[in-house]
């Protein structure tokens, strides 16, 4: 994808993302914080439906979306992304930056919408703060961004499936704050909706002011494709000979 392309994708979905964020808050804002369309079902079916291994593994994934893991997977992405060792430091703070500036903004967000979590009696772990936008989903989904764009740019085979693992990560922990009864789901779509505007801000960002470094991250291995002209295996062991012309009779 050319950097001209990829600067507008980037930009569209930015501002896409961004509208739909300011819409959802306004309607959260507009409601009281009271729990939307769907919401209060989803926490009573996660409530009714908690069987001892589901829980644990819904815990075990929820608190990989906090604390120190996301800095240290972040910081993994930047020393993939990055081919020298200056490279691998600046693309590190970079990465690390990056998730620290988006959980500041998340929340100064969240302070100002002020909306209360659904009831403790729901609970089945740990929170603190306000509900929206949820912060875990923010994290993990800043984090295994972070880790897709590094995984597609670097990684020499099976990166789709990798990549395609860590978005599932990602996905998982928010839908665990829902599980565990600790958000609305209306708070986790918040929190995806604001992570993938600031990623898209970022690579926006990254393809404006160093064009240069976008183009080397950004530059995927080819591989061939039905049009793509390759060397025969027996062409080198059957060397091309020369046809004599035709003799005219």
């Amino acid at each position: 994808m050319r950097r001209a392309d990829a600067t507008d994708l980037a930009g569209s979905i930015a501002v896409g993302s961004l509208v739909a964020f300011v819409l959802l808050t306004l309607v959260v804002t507009g409601q009281d914080g009271a729990p939307l369309f769907g919401d209060q079902d989803l926490n009573t079916w996660s409530a009714d439906h908690r069987p001892p291994v589901a829980l644990a593994v819904a815990r075990g994934l929820t608190y990989t979306g906090t604390g120190v893991l996301p800095y240290l997977l972040v910081a993994l992405a930047g020393v993939v992304l990055g081919r020298t060792a200056r490279q691998r430091i600046l693309f590190t703070l970079g990465c690390v930056g990056c998730l620290a500036a988006a959980q500041a903004v998340r929340y100064g967000v969240m302070s100002l919408v002020a909306r209360p979590r659904p009831a403790t009696v729901e609970w089945a772990t740990h929170a603190s703060g306000w509900s929206f936008p949820s912060g875990h989903t923010t994290t993990s989904a800043i984090t295994g961004g972070l880790l897709v764009l590094a995984v597609l740019a670097r990684a020499p085979r099976g990166e789709r499936a990798l990549a395609a693992l860590l978005a599932c990560w990602a996905v998982l922990v928010g839908l665990t704050r829902v599980y565990l009864g600790v958000h609305w789901f209306s708070d986790v779509l918040g929190g995806w909706l604001f992570a993938l505007c600031w990623l898209s801000l970022s690579v926006y960002a990254l393809a404006r002011i160093a064009p240069h470094t976008f183009s080397a991250i950004s530059a995927l291995r080819l591989r061939p494709g039905p049009t793509t002209t390759e060397e025969r295996p027996d062409d080198s062991h059957h060397p091309h000979r020369e046809v004599p012309p035709h003799s005219a009779p």
